[in-house]
């Protein structure tokens, strides 16, 4: 494994990381809220629900290259998404470029986590 193709695998997965516990954080704050709204807490469920999935399946992948966990990942993140759009939806676009923004953002973040599981998958036992 080259060095450059090391730092991408370890970057990626420390990035998905740090993303799956920024998510489990937004759940837990959310719904320790006293002010949050019952979709908010429905929502947060979610984002909680994907940042747990990820790591596990990170995890996963990083001990066993298992074929299955790109494919797993690629649907969580896949409904992950499908709710986010349905909340912005929902709540409308308001900010015009900064609800756009925020859907580009969350899809650029998805597929990073997705690449770091498949980077996972992919590299050799040999460091």
């Amino acid at each position: 494994m080259k060095n450059q193709e090391k730092f991408l695998l370890y970057g990626f997965a420390s990035f998905s990381a740090i993303t799956s516990f920024l998510f489990v954080f937004y759940a837990v704050t959310v719904n320790f809220s006293a002010d949050a709204s019952q979709w908010l807490k429905t929502f947060s469920y979610v984002a909680g629900g994907y940042g747990l999935f990820n790591i596990y399946v990170l995890s996963w992948a990083w001990r066993s290259q298992a074929d299955w966990a790109p494919k797993a990942d690629m649907v969580i993140a896949g409904c992950f998404f499908g709710v986010f759009i349905m909340d912005t939806i929902k709540e409308g676009f308001s900010g015009g470029m900064t609800a756009i923004g925020g859907v580009l953002g969350l899809a650029l973040v998805l597929w990073i986590n997705w690449l770091a599981v498949k980077k996972s998958c992919e590299r050799k036992n040999s460091y």
